[in-house]
């Protein structure tokens, strides 16, 4: 969670936030292969990291995406996506040189990897052969992926057994809220969240990496080096003789413990529109795990078995808020008193009660009552995730180039301005879809 090794911080005392953003030309929104110049050009630290001030930017596997973060532990999301933002609106400055934007959403929607990818060639670039000479690095589940990753910290084994249970139980329906990938290949792909989907296959030669990617319950460092760590390292062995890509970030699951800085990082969230939908839906997430880390209700959520939570989550990934689910046991230790419901149903009582509460200062910085998220979370709840929005705003067309590439520029510009994406902003009739239901956070 932070650039410098220091005390272990306790749980919800601080937060690290990672956005990943596309590259695109400005006027065709292709893919632009421009991250290391972007990233030399402002003095990059070591080829690929550039800090600035409590801020970073940083590069990824490929070459037209880069990443911003908070640098430090924020004490507070409160704050965090006003500084995103102006990152966002300084990094656009800096491409308009190289006729080049800064493009939201978790995939491109009609990048060809096949053709298209190109391997960051700089610093930690041993790294990115060896994933690319194992893996097929040029498939959509590797050159195709933007997301945001939350970092939640813990201080020792008994947080981290509490902090990992209740993360478990909220990442399978993630998607239901964040879904914002239905895009991929120039067509509509059946899937809310298809980054996920192809996410979750793309170590299936080595099983053991991204397992069933809702992570099996472990409840001490030890015990999650034995059921997690030791098999995937074993298994990599053969094919990474050097080592390479022996460490903790080699796991794929959706939440993997980065014991190397005390905290665990949660990867099932698709990017936004614009930061202060991204950090939206941190806090909601947040919240929900917290809720389930103060429940005296441990040992139910250990039980809770992992290929139930797999299940859910693939349901999530395919129809997001539309989901059903329908384990009472599950619904039980979420708080919600019936036998079934909708995903959206669920997040819209989580929501609810995080709006209602006086929410833990960590979340409120100096708004108060969760006001930086009250616009993004009720459009959200109301018009559904991004994944329902822009499949509204494509219609009933099949997704011709032209279509997205107006509905993908407005995408754009929201994350420029900084507003959420609406889909009434277009003229096409809506998509042959089961629409979101209407209820608002209260």
């Amino acid at each position: 969670m932070s650039d410098n090794a220091s005390s272990p911080l306790h749980a919800f005392t601080g937060y690290g936030i990672e956005l990943e953003y596309m590259i695109v030309d400005r006027d065709s929104l292709s893919v632009l292969p421009v991250a290391d110049r972007l990233l030399r050009g402002a003095d990059a630290q070591g080829g690929g990291e550039v800090r600035r001030g409590a801020m970073g930017w940083s590069n990824e596997l490929v070459l037209h995406v880069v990443e911003i973060k908070n640098r430090e532990p924020a004490a507070s999301l409160g704050l965090l996506h006003e500084a995103f933002q102006g990152e966002v609106r300084e990094i656009n400055r800096r491409l308009d040189a190289m006729q080049a934007r800064l493009m939201p959403g978790a995939m491109h929607p009609w990048m060809n990897p096949l053709a298209e990818t190109q391997l960051w060639p700089h610093d930690n670039e041993e790294i990115y052969r060896t994933y690319a000479r194992i893996f097929d690095s040029r498939s959509h589940g590797w050159a195709n992926l933007q997301s945001m990753h939350v970092n939640l910290p813990f201080a020792d084994d008994t947080q981290f057994a509490r902090l990992h249970a209740a993360i478990r139980l909220v990442l399978p329906i993630l998607p239901a809220l964040a879904a914002s990938s239905p895009i991929a290949d120039g067509g509509i792909t059946g899937f809310a969240d298809y980054r996920m989907q192809v996410y979750a296959g793309n170590a299936d030669g080595i099983p053991s990496i991204a397992g069933m990617v809702v992570p099996e319950n472990a409840g001490s460092r030890s015990e999650y080096e034995q059921r997690i760590l030791a098999p995937m390292y074993r298994d990599i062995a053969p094919h990474d003789p050097e080592g390479v890509l022996r460490h903790e970030w080699l796991n794929s699951r959706g939440a993997i413990a980065r014991f190397d800085r005390n905290a665990i990082e949660i990867r099932v969230i698709d990017t936004q529109e614009c930061p202060q939908a991204d950090l939206a839906i941190a806090a909601a997430t947040v919240d929900a795990v917290r809720r389930l880390y103060e429940a005296p209700t441990l040992a139910e959520q250990q039980d809770m078995p992992t290929a139930m939570l797999a299940g859910l989550l693939h349901a999530c990934l395919r129809d997001a808020e539309q989901a059903a689910v329908t384990d009472p046991a599950y619904l039980r230790l979420m708080g919600y008193a019936g036998r079934e419901c909708s995903a959206g149903e669920l997040w819209r009582h989580l929501i609810g009660n995080m709006m209602e509460d006086d929410v833990h200062d960590s979340l409120q910085g100096h708004h108060g009552r969760q006001e930086p998220w009250r616009e993004p979370l009720h459009t959200i709840l109301k018009e559904g995730p991004l994944a329902r929005r822009i499949l509204r705003a494509v219609g009933d067309g099949g997704a011709p180039r032209a279509r997205l590439r107006e509905v993908y520029a407005q995408l754009c510009t929201c994350l420029q301005d900084g507003r959420m994406f609406l889909p009434d902003e277009f003229s096409a009739a809506p998509a042959n879809v089961v629409p979101a239901a209407s209820a608002t956070p209260s």
